[in-house]
């Protein structure tokens, strides 16, 4: 390193500033030879219209901490000649695989199989990175079996309700995850749930298929207009900005339910009200989003008691956490013509789905596919690769997730 770039570093670790830290003053402390693409992808702000994966300019947003060493005793040991070891549990895309192999002593798994608890216990034993998803279940059980090595949990999604935070914070696990990157995706599926819901085209679809279709008819498959209608996003974060961004295109008003109001300057530009309880909010609106994350707070926060609260003409969209909605409770609404419809993308026991969704014509159903874009699982394995490489190389990295986040 330079004595310029060697001098910058020194400032950006002694700075107290709560500044964004531009990708530029710290990736050469980090970067390889073969690195200029990890230089050129950290962090992507919003894509511009049109923008592909690799096109995007990138920064670094909303860190709290200046880039700063971490504690001896928190890096993961490494050598000049030894690599980390670093355990993948699913399938990547091809590209993030070929550079997690590249960079790192990596374990691959080629036939994309969920691994068993028994699996990941060996996994964690062994490894100094762990590259789980969200269908694996780090709990207790497994963390407290983990090797010494094993300092970096490098999730390859945003949700970390799959990782028990606690006892990997007793134990001097980092733990990262790829905010950001998702937002456009899951907005994108929230509105074509809201769309297929409202105007039935799950059912038409199905229509046609099973060939009953007899034709147009003035009175067949009647479903509800969006403009003018109110929606209700709960959890106003990136995905739910992003989502009435959109609703506000279709005309329906905006309303929101979230831990914290939102700045007044978001508020203004889309037109959004601020309801502090969610009971009121809920028996007014004629669509609710959930887009919040699944925390102990959320379980059952659309518990039976609050689906009642809504009108029997409003409908329902999923596309964040299926332990958010009390499902049993839904089934039983929707069958009872409670709720006018619902659009789920999770399910509270999934794999599973209950086989009472299955038997209901108003809704649609999707495999957890909100965020399903090569573009968007790019841009996640992208992440995951910066932030094991920052912590190789003695760095706190840029993802990790906080006690305070939630």
């Amino acid at each position: 390193m330079g004595s310029q770039t060697a001098a910058k570093a020194a400032t950006l670790a002694q700075s107290r500033t709560d500044d964004p830290i531009p990708i530029g003053d710290y990736i050469p402390q980090i970067s390889t030879t073969g690195d200029n693409h990890l230089k050129e992808r950290a962090f992507p702000s919003r894509r511009p219209m049109g923008a592909t994966a690799g096109q995007s300019a990138l920064c670094i947003a909303n860190r709290a901490h200046p880039l700063t060493r971490q504690p001896v005793s928190d890096r993961m040991p490494t050598s000049s000649k030894k690599k980390p070891l670093v355990i993948v549990t699913r399938k990547l895309p091809d590209a993030i695989e070929t550079r997690l192999m590249e960079l790192f002593e990596t374990r691959l798994n080629a036939d994309d199989k969920p691994m068993t608890s028994t699996q990941l216990v060996e996994a964690v034993k062994t490894a100094d990175v762990l590259v789980p998803t969200v269908t694996d279940r780090i709990d207790s059980r497994v963390l407290s079996q983990a090797g010494p090595r094993l300092k970096l949990i490098a999730s390859f999604g945003t949700g970390v309700d799959h990782i028990d935070l606690d006892t990997a914070r007793q134990r001097g696990i980092t733990v990262t995850n790829t905010p950001g990157v998702l937002t456009e995706d899951t907005a994108d599926m929230t509105m074509a749930l809201v769309l297929a819901t409202a105007r039935r085209m799950g059912e038409g679809e199905r229509v046609v298929r099973a060939g009953k279709w007899a034709g147009w008819s003035p009175t067949a498959m009647l479903g509800t207009r969006l403009l003018g209608k109110r929606m209700g996003i709960v959890g106003m974060g990136r995905i739910g900005q992003a989502v009435a961004r959109r609703a506000r295109g279709f005309g329906l008003a905006i309303h929101y339910h979230n831990r914290k109001r939102v700045h007044p300057e978001i508020e203004r530009e889309l037109e959004a009200t601020y309801w502090e309880s969610l009971d009121q909010m809920l028996a007014r609106m004629d669509i609710v989003s959930i887009n919040c994350p699944h925390t102990p707070a959320t379980f059952h926060l659309l518990s039976a008691r609050r689906l009642k609260l809504m009108k029997p003409t409003a409908i329902i969209v999923n596309t964040a956490r299926g332990e958010v909605i009390d499902e049993n409770a839904l089934v039983r609404m929707l069958k009872a013509g409670e709720l006018a419809g619902a659009g789920l993308d999770v399910y509270e026991h999934e794999p599973q789905v209950n086989p009472k969704l299955l038997e209901l014509d108003r809704v649609v159903l999707l495999p957890h596919m909100g965020s399903a874009t090569l573009e968007g699982r790019i841009d996640m394995g992208e992440k995951v690769l910066i932030n094991i490489k920052t912590f190789a190389d003695g760095h706190k990295p840029p993802d990790r997730v906080l006690a305070t986040m939630f």
